[in-house]
């Protein structure tokens, strides 16, 4: 893995992936960038002095990793994306804040923006994460889509690192034989694909009676899931076309951690056949 970048302000949430970050670069042996987008007024030298006494707090954590900073002007996700440009990260990691996504002094009213822009995966982490408990659970739904497989890869490598056992949920959102049947066929080939990577699993298929995102966050809390993987471009239908994309109902409703990957992001193989 290649390093990983962190979109940081100040908020809880920004704290909270600085630390989920670090326990991830740790285990994958990569360095850390974090990235602060000043707004017109601030004052370059009272942010970099708080930004270096927060490091010095947590340098035990790093356990031979580095971790250097970067001050960045203009809009947030655009310098955020030039950022994993420029390293070729393999990782951004963002806090979110509530109900209403990212931390609005980081990232405002375009959330979303910030996950279609990135060239890297982005790890989307919550102010109230629970760190107290282990990435144990990551919850991988598989639709008919034709990208929803390319998803499995990164989560068979953190599962690999953490620990985790993935549950692969199918989603039926249709009667159609022939599109229940690309689900299975896609859920047998991830099967095989996390049986070939010696990572733990389970399986479970869901009719989707009201909204995609709903019934996935359903499942994820009756399993107790510690993260979700999606694609930002995931399955439609008519209601979610109306309520906003699948990537965009989840990042915006998980109290969960979700990584967003696009089509062709990947940090390691994909299950193909």
């Amino acid at each position: 893995m290649n390093k990983i970048v962190v979109g940081f302000d100040f908020s809880s949430g920004a704290a909270n992936a600085v630390d989920l970050a670090i326990d991830i670069a740790v285990r994958f042996a990569t360095d850390l960038r974090l990235v602060y987008v000043m707004e017109k007024k601030e004052d370059e030298g009272p942010i970099r002095a708080e930004i270096e006494r927060r490091n010095a707090a947590v340098a035990h954590l790093l356990k031979g990793i580095n971790m250097d900073y970067v001050l960045r002007k203009g809009n947030p996700s655009e310098q955020l994306a030039k950022e994993c440009e420029q390293l070729n990260a393999s990782l951004l990691v963002v806090g979110t804040h509530g109900s209403a996504g990212f931390k609005k002094g980081l990232f405002g009213r375009n959330n979303y923006r910030t996950v279609e822009l990135s060239p890297s995966p982005v790890l989307l982490v919550r102010e109230d994460f629970n760190f107290n408990k282990k990435l144990e659970h990551i919850v991988l739904p598989l639709d008919s889509s034709d990208d929803t497989r390319q998803k499995a890869g990164q989560a068979a490598l953190f599962a690999k690192y953490f620990g985790s056992t993935i549950h692969i949920l199918g989603l039926y959102t249709s009667s159609s034989p022939s599109i229940r049947r690309v689900v299975n066929n896609y859920v047998a080939m991830v099967e095989r694909y996390l049986t070939s990577q010696e990572v733990a699993f389970v399986k479970e298929f869901v009719e989707v009676k009201g909204n995609v995102t709903t019934d996935t966050l359903e499942y994820a809390d009756r399993v107790n899931a510690d993260l979700i993987a999606i694609m930002t471009e995931q399955e439609s239908s008519l209601q979610n076309l109306i309520m906003g994309t699948f990537a965009q109902q989840m990042i915006t409703a998980s109290r969960i951690p979700v990584l967003t990957v696009r089509p062709k992001q990947v940090l390691t193989s994909s299950p193909t056949k």
